[in-house]
């Protein structure tokens, strides 16, 4: 996967991704992004500057890539990112804080978002399936970002699980 403003990163460089619960109006996204690259731009790890990026897919997915070769991202700094989010949150009255989201798409290709229980009654109804792409935003470095593995099968992500269990229901 190309995304341009990660070229020349490394592929051990630490990457967080964040889903919007909804999609973001142009200007929307605008005062975000606005907001993530005034912040990457001072951003530090015990006094020392980190190199980092971001980038938005979908209208509802924020990346950000820190080099770890060039600084460790610290404790303290990714709290800053995060506060950075939680203001947002705020201002523009949509999540990207927390990880009890299933990200999917529907049939019609449209991004959606379940909590675990949700996505495993759709997975019990077959309205998603082994096939049906998922994002895995659980990954974290640029090389699993680049080698596919953010989206993708259910059969072929942790979300397999979704689907072993409706065997067994199906079994039992």
């Amino acid at each position: 996967m190309t995304l341009r403003g990660f070229e020349g990163f490394p592929g051990e460089s630490r990457v967080w991704i964040f889903g919007a619960d909804r999609g973001l109006e142009s200007g929307e996204a605008e005062e975000l992004l606005g907001a993530v690259d005034g912040f990457l731009a001072s951003w530090k790890a015990h006094g020392v500057p980190l190199r980092a990026s971001r980038a938005w897919r979908y209208g509802r997915f924020l990346i950000v890539c820190a080099d770890t070769g060039t600084a460790l991202p610290s404790g303290c700094s990714i709290d800053a990112l995060t506060h950075v989010l939680q203001e947002m949150e705020v201002r523009l009255g949509v999540r990207f804080l927390g990880n009890e989201a299933v990200w999917y798409r529907d049939p019609e290709g449209r991004i959606r978002r379940a909590t675990r229980p949700e996505f495993r009654s759709l997975a019990r109804t077959g309205e998603v399936t082994p096939e049906s792409e998922v994002f895995d935003n659980s990954v974290t470095s640029l090389a699993q970002l680049r080698a596919g593995r953010w989206e993708g099968p259910a059969a072929e992500r942790w979300h397999a699980v979704f689907f072993r269990h409706v065997a067994s229901d199906a079994a039992g």
